[in-house]
């Protein structure tokens, strides 16, 4: 088995190297959500219609899940510190332009050029933290990465629900600015330039992995809305298919291939993908859902709704770091299928208590027991693929990552919104329960299967 060897080349501040990776990763976390969550005043202020506000989120995701590998290839080949510097520069002057958007269709083509940029940062600051720190804080330092992304997401609803209560909508993306600028110049002064084994770029392999990925999660994001079996959706579930299948077969022959399929010969590298899969389907398909329970159900503002969030998505925030730091004492198989077996149990909770008289104490332990489970995921899932390919693979194993990771939470909010819009609706608090109990019980079961999977991960990397 590969274990994280590699040698830092020159010795950094600790918490220097963690804040250089860690400030674009809250950024990105931080951002995604907050635009959700302030969605309704947006709408209001530049006059946008429901499509532009499923634009305003799409835009972002669709673009950031299908360059992620390209992004990770570009970096082995051209230097992981150079893309990365790239990365939170795009993603800093897209954020301008998105605060100084007037028309919906300024800021949705301002909020793709972010998500081009965030798909440089999101697998290489992983990669670049891996080779920055030495071998005795690694497991350390990937868990106060995964608690600062928890950070982000804690963070996110609460500030989007402030900004939904009252404040300026721009300063959701003019808050990047200072924030990307001071990231650019750390990163530049305390990373170290590194890249991968690609001798040469594939174009031909780039082309296929992007336009796919796009098409695929283009159609899967749309089904709900659109329908499964008519108009384009079917169409574009095909041809991303087809170009996956394509560049698949053109990996197996290629000799400088984007994604060596040599990497699934590791079983530790293809079971945590499966279970990443499985964790970002179940847990932020249901996310997606509970996050307007107490809106739609209770009436409550953003804000307070954001708030009574916060035991589920602040509790990563401290389990993530304690997961990292423990992590080889414990065993990060162990870590895994005990997270997502609390992860299951707190959504399987929650499908069985939600209701419209529900009270907030009947339901908070199912938020903090979720909340564990997904921050004792983050930080082994990020070392396990790291520990599970050689040094001059993680950037693409991180891309390949998290390219299945965005797959999932496209294809958990698709599928669990599908099975909402089939039981129930928002026409009434009651609707709304109906619909949000099997979404949440199919949610539980996604996460189980991904419970017994973790268990057949080694024991010891």
């Amino acid at each position: 088995m590969t274990t994280l060897a590699a040698k830092p080349t020159r010795t950094r501040p600790f918490g220097l190297v963690i804040a250089a990776v860690g400030i674009p990763a809250f950024m990105g976390a931080l951002d995604n959500l907050v635009v959700s969550t302030a969605l309704p005043v947006i709408r209001t202020e530049l006059g946008a219609s429901i499509a532009d506000l499923q634009w305003f989120v799409n835009a972002y995701t669709l673009p950031f899940a299908a360059f992620l590998l390209t992004a990770a290839a570009l970096g082995d080949r051209l230097g992981r510190r150079r893309m990365y510097l790239a990365g939170i520069a795009l993603f800093t002057a897209a954020s301008a332009a998105a605060a100084l958007a007037t028309e919906p269709w300024q800021l949705t083509a301002a909020r793709a050029v972010q998500g081009i940029g965030g798909a440089a940062m999101a697998p290489l600051s992983l990669t670049l933290l891996a080779a920055a720190v030495p071998d005795r804080l690694r497991n350390a330092a990937v868990g106060i990465w995964g608690g600062i992304t928890g950070l982000g997401v804690a963070l996110g609803p609460v500030i989007g629900g402030a900004v939904v209560d009252g404040l300026t909508w721009n300063w959701i993306f003019w808050i990047n600015v200072p924030i990307g600028v001071a990231a650019l110049v750390l990163a530049a002064v305390v990373l170290d330039e590194s890249r991968g084994g690609a001798r040469r770029l594939d174009p031909l392999g780039l082309l296929l992995s992007s336009s796919g990925m796009l098409l695929l999660i283009w159609g899967i994001v749309d089904g709900p809305d659109r329908g499964w079996t008519s108009g384009r959706v079917p169409v574009m579930l095909a041809a991303g298919v087809a170009l996956i299948v394509a560049f698949l077969a053109w990996q197996a022959r290629n000799p400088n291939p984007v994604l060596p399929l040599s990497l699934f010969r590791s079983r530790s590298f293809s079971l945590v993908n499966v279970v990443t899969l499985t964790f970002s389907a179940g847990a932020f398909g249901s996310v997606f859902l509970l996050a307007q329970f107490f809106q739609v159900v209770q009436g409550l503002t953003p804000l307070e709704s954001g708030l009574r969030t916060l035991p589920w998505t602040a509790a990563p925030m401290v389990v993530a770091p304690l997961a990292g730091i423990f992590g080889a004492r414990i065993g990060l198989r162990n870590l895994i299928a005990a997270g997502q077996v609390f992860l299951a149990a707190g959504i399987l909770w929650l499908g069985l208590a939600t209701s419209t008289d529900a009270s907030y104490g009947d339901i908070v332990g199912a938020f903090v027991l979720a909340g564990v489970g997904m921050g004792l995921t983050f930080a082994p899932i990020s070392t396990i693929t790291l520990a599970s390919v050689a040094e001059e693979q993680r950037g693409v194993a991180s891309g390949a990552n998290n390219t299945i990771r965005s797959f999932g939470v496209a294809a958990g909010v698709a599928a669990l919104s599908s099975i909402f819009s089939s039981n129930g609706g928002f026409a009434s608090g009651q609707d709304f329960v109906d619909g949000v109990a099997p979404a949440m019980l199919a949610g539980a079961a996604i996460l189980a299967v991904g419970a017994l999977v973790a268990t057949r991960l080694p024991a010891r990397m």
